[in-house]
């Protein structure tokens, strides 16, 4: 089951006792990397638009912009938020000068990044620190010494990792104990659930998830025949394409059924159905328009029908994804 919830709707994170919205900002859009026609101004209203509809948690990370372009907004969004609200941030990947991406998970170097978002958002703690991904020449044991220091020191409250798998999770565990796992779930991907997701349950861990829209895919406005600008960077990811995209679809046809029934949108729905899966306790919702991010925090304070789930999960066990 979820995390359970506080009266407001709040679900702790792990053991660390605090308390976060099933749904999360996640602001990798709006760091300008890869998604289409970014800009400033929208952007800190998406972010006021997240705090305004009900959303506590903001997720981000040392390199979500080429220049940390993303923390720098959050911290002109939030200042006169920031004790009511819940910031996570990762650190082990930034870009240099060409924009060529890099690991690096080094204590020192982790230790530097965090120091680093902690200015970029004027903020003097982080309560939710993650290493974003393994650094294939660290191991994950020596990263995890980085986060007990930034505990001890009182930079982050919390320590999390992204990316991992099971015998990576449970080295890092082993060295700094971890609140939160942040892998890849949605509707169409579910691998955490044959291991992760019964360790996570198993060890008071908590499942706080990205991609639940896959991209915008299950959001329910990419149909059959959609175009896409070249400049897509979604058309780089083999779901966009031929049987895996059908079979998103057909999924989309079910629950365009369901959506109109409730009353809710496609998104909502799916994100509704996310957020009650086993394990989940908050789910990365992205947006680059204010619209967007109002739309899926109408997914919370809400549960889906029991029989809207039993179709949910025929739809979805019906699909071939290759």
């Amino acid at each position: 089951m979820p995390n359970p919830t506080t009266q407001s709707g709040h679900r702790q994170i792990g053991t660390s006792g605090i308390y976060v919205s099933p749904v999360a900002f996640g602001t990798w859009p709006i760091a300008g990397m890869t998604s289409l026609e970014v800009n400033e101004i929208d952007s800190l209203e998406t972010i006021r638009a997240a705090v305004d509809s009900g959303i506590n948690f903001i997720d981000t990370a040392h390199c979500y912009g080429a220049n940390g372009e993303s923390e720098k907004l959050i911290g002109k969004a939030i200042a006169q938020d920031r004790e009511q609200l819940v910031i996570a941030s990762k650190g082990g990947i930034h870009w240099d000068q060409d924009v060529v991406r890099h690991y690096d998970g080094r204590p020192k170097t982790l230790i530097a990044q965090c120091e680093q978002s902690l200015d970029r958002m004027k903020v003097e703690v982080i309560d939710l620190f993650y290493l974003h991904a393994p650094d294939p020449n660290v191991s994950v044991s020596d990263s995890a010494t980085a986060f007990n220091k930034l505990i001890e020191s009182g930079k982050i409250r919390a320590a999390g990792v992204s990316n991992l798998e099971l015998t990576e999770i449970k080295a890092f565990n082993a060295v700094c104990p971890i609140s939160a796992i942040q892998p890849p779930f949605n509707m169409l991907q579910q691998e955490i659930c044959s291991e992760i997701a019964p360790w996570c349950l198993a060890n008071e861990v908590s499942i706080i998830n990205y991609w639940p829209l896959m991209k915008g895919l299950l959001a329910g406005k990419i149909r059959r025949g959609h175009q896409f600008a070249a400049e897509d960077k979604r058309l780089t990811y083999p779901i966009f394409h031929g049987q895996p995209f059908e079979s998103a679809q057909q999924l989309l046809d079910g629950l365009d059924k369901i959506a109109a029934k409730t009353g809710r949108s496609v998104a909502q729905i799916v994100i509704n159905w996310t957020i009650n899966q086993p394990g989940i306790t908050s789910s990365l919702c992205g947006g680059k328009r204010a619209w967007q991010i109002k739309e899926t925090a109408g997914a919370m304070d809400w549960q889906l029908e029991p029989e809207y789930l039993v179709a949910i999960t025929e739809l979805i066990q019906s699909l071939k994804m290759n």
